[in-house]
């Protein structure tokens, strides 16, 4: 009976203290209240702040301004650094549906069996446990703007996540954000036998689907409901195109090509996105009229050959001149290790023209306004999300370590890295 009676308290014992560690485990989940200090802050809504600090509070930014003005109560938990940033936002990566392995089981990040395809989500595809997304947060990347990615004339839909989040749910702060499409080379399927063999005959296409879906919707105001369409998927994509709900975001580096998407944009009335843009100085000037944004490739994009044969350091410094709205990004390319850094992206590109703030900007503030979140992240304001990063030196400089991330006003990252 003793013997029984003393593995039952036990039982009870280790089940007490699971509930305890469980309930611990839940609190540190939870965000709480999390003060950040940094010899220099940038909030990205005026100038740096010298011996600032930044209050979050329930996930949300409270306060952010100079120390010596902001109260932070004792039971916060306090974060230092040299230099406090917004978290960065990587305005176009297939990180999440393109894996660290480099194996077929998770390249999802492109599907060549058709050239259009806009119905493909990239929510469908998005593995919020991919490892690479922890590496790119580990550098201070909070959002990123994802999915399929160019290859294809239309290759499918992009979202826009947070780096953390056990289900994509949890990640998701865009589910439906753009729908990829790629003119030029690169739109080519490879295959003579295939379409689209030419740059015409793509643009010709893209049109050709814009032109039924018009016809899609006109059958939709139909006041007799046998004579409405069926539900069609790739339809009601281009439908929210043509509405003004979804951009096209364009892949495009020749200047013909860039020429091309700007003509389709002005004649169906749509939203475009450029993306990449090699010798888009060569067209600024026809970009700033259009009122069309730049997300320009990544600054170590390797070029040299093809398409990219003129691109440019500078590119990104070119199109902030002209009063073009720019953001950088990781972008993608087929080889190990599947990504590059938004982060160090920006870093080459402030020492090619753009100042410190101008750099940060296209991965900060700017990167966000273009892909529509500016209300949720890439700036340091009250009412915003708690997404801060934490340097120990100008974030720009190669020995500069990011030593934490928060997300949502959870402490995410300590590992400098």
């Amino acid at each position: 009976m003793r013997l029984r009676h003393a593995v039952v308290v036990a039982a009870i014992m280790a089940a007490l203290s699971g509930m305890r560690q469980q309930a611990s485990a839940a609190e540190a989940a939870r965000p709480g209240l999390v003060a950040v200090y940094g010899d220099t802050v940038y909030t990205m809504t005026g100038p740096p702040i010298e011996k600032g600090v930044v209050l979050i509070e329930a996930g949300k930014i409270k306060l952010a301004g100079s120390a010596l003005d902001i109260p932070v109560p004792p039971e916060a938990r306090v974060l230092r650094g040299k230099v406090v940033t917004p978290g960065l936002v990587d305005a176009h990566t297939t990180v999440g549906l393109t894996g660290y392995l480099n194996q077929d089981q998770d390249q999802d990040q492109l599907d060549k069996t058709e050239p259009i395809q806009p119905e493909l989500r990239a929510i469908d595809s998005y593995n919020p446990r991919e490892r690479l997304i922890e590496w790119v947060r580990g550098f201070g990347v909070t959002t990123i703007h994802t999915g399929h990615a160019p290859g294809a004339l239309v290759s499918g839909q992009t979202m826009i996540a947070k780096t953390v989040g056990e289900s994509v749910d949890d990640a998701t702060i865009t589910p439906q954000a753009m729908v990829a499409v790629t003119l030029g080379d690169d739109a080519r399927p490879g295959d003579d036998k295939k379409s689209p063999g030419t740059r015409s005959k793509a643009v010709a296409m893209l049109r050709g689907e814009l032109v039924k879906t018009q016809d899609y919707l006109r059958k939709l105001e139909l006041a007799d409901p046998e004579k409405r369409p069926d539900r069609d998927l790739r339809r009601e994509v281009f439908a929210d195109v043509l509405r003004g709900k979804l951009p096209l975001l364009v892949t495009v580096n020749r200047a013909t090509d860039i020429d091309a998407a700007l003509r389709i944009a002005e004649e169906f009335d749509i939203r475009i996105v450029l993306d990449s843009a090699s010798e888009a100085y060569l067209v600024a000037d026809r970009i700033k009229a259009a009122g069309v944004p730049v997300i320009v490739h990544p600054s170590m994009r390797r070029g040299g050959a093809g398409e990219t044969e003129n691109i440019s350091f500078e590119t990104a410094a070119t199109l902030r001149a002209k009063g073009i709205p720019v953001a950088l990004q990781s972008g993608f390319e087929g080889y190990v290790p599947k990504t590059r850094v938004a982060l160090f992206e920006a870093a080459i590109a402030s020492a090619n023209g753009l100042t410190t703030e101008e750099a940060l900007a296209t991965i900060t503030s700017d990167a966000a306004t273009i892909l529509g979140v500016a209300d949720r992240v890439g700036s340091l304001r009250p009412g915003l999300d708690g997404d801060v990063a934490i340097f120990d030196g100008d974030p720009f400089e190669y020995a500069t370590h990011c030593t934490a991330v928060v997300i949502d006003g959870r402490v995410v990252s300590e590992e400098p890295r």
